[in-house]
């Protein structure tokens, strides 16, 4: 049998984006299962949420929204640290980079490195890599909660934390005059959850408790469709708790019982795959899931750094 290629870097086929209106100067760009991004209009003034991997790609997100606005970004709101969210952000010439203090923690201490992952492993997403002139640092970084008025009758745009969960610092965009929720990858709507990073226990209990009580009526996810209806909402939020909790109790079950990670990663796949492994990213993220929650069975609360080098040794070890 051939060797599965590595992560996504067989994935080089172009997504279609869908450029979707949430409610009046709320806006939304998916494709396919691709990383998310988002921007809310102030009064004079935009809001943008994700950066894109490079500043080409960037501008390609720009352009579509300079169709329909051309005031200034005075904020880029990062949910948290991947590359693939960040290195972009100097496309969008904005006032201040915004992120929580455990983003700008981890962004100094393994920024350079999750670079190196991520291009190795979704090379396509990294257009130009050239044109990216270095790590994204947060120029405005807070603990619990920043709200930005809007203006006018806008409401305000609320940036919250939720506790750990994909990462230590993941925050969440939340617009209550419209009901509108941006949860960056603390919520996948139909595509596999990255756990590498994560703290599991956490984020299936308190994290997406305090994100489902929130109450939104429409939720951006950090990739797939967004969710459009409180329905919805909830089962965008159901099927990640669910994702969630399936890889506990099967790597949880193995490591109790002595087992190895290998085969920790082949539960897993059994109990997951019949319903997420068509979804987008499936294959690419489980065996760095599998590491990432063996690893806290075994009492190591905080991530290991994921190099190009490692990725790939824990990628030929759950093959």
């Amino acid at each position: 049998m051939a060797a599965k290629p590595f992560a996504s870097s067989a994935d080089l086929a172009p997504k279609d984006e869908v450029f979707i209106e949430l409610a009046e100067g709320v806006y939304a760009l998916t494709a396919e299962g691709d990383p998310n991004v988002a921007a809310v209009e102030g009064e004079d003034f935009l809001v943008c949420i994700e950066a894109r991997a490079t500043p080409v790609a960037a501008r390609r997100w720009l352009g579509l929204l300079r169709e329909r606005t051309d005031k200034p970004v005075r904020y880029l709101v990062l949910s948290h640290y991947h590359a693939v969210r960040t290195l972009g952000a100097s496309a969008f010439g904005a006032d201040e980079i915004v992120a929580h203090e455990l983003t700008r923690t981890l962004i100094a201490e393994r920024g350079e490195q999750d670079w190196a992952s991520e291009y190795g492993r979704m090379p396509r997403l990294f257009e130009e890599p050239a044109s990216i002139p270095g790590l994204t640092w947060p120029t405005l970084t807070f603990s619990d909660r920043l709200t930005i008025p809007l203006g006018g009758d806008r409401g305000d745009l609320e940036l919250r934390y939720c506790g750990r969960g994909h990462t230590a610092g993941d925050i969440v965009a939340w617009l209550p005059h419209q009901r509108i929720l941006f949860a960056g990858d603390l919520v996948e709507s139909q595509a596999a959850l990255y756990t590498g990073d994560a703290f599991h226990d956490e984020w299936a209990t308190s994290t997406l408790d305090n994100v489902g009580a929130l109450g939104a009526e429409q939720l951006v996810g950090g990739r797939g469709a967004v969710a459009r209806d409180r329905a919805e909402v909830a089962a965008a939020i159901a099927q990640s708790r669910h994702f969630l909790d399936e890889l506990r109790r099967t790597v949880g079950s193995v490591h109790v019982g002595g087992g190895t990670v290998a085969q920790a990663f082949e539960a897993a796949h059994r109990a997951l795959a019949p319903r997420y492994g068509r979804w987008p990213i499936f294959e690419h993220c489980l065996p760095f899931d599998v590491q990432r929650y063996w690893d806290e069975c075994s009492g190591l609360d905080w991530p290991r750094v994921w190099t190009a080098e490692r990725d790939r040794e824990v990628w030929a070890a759950l093959q």
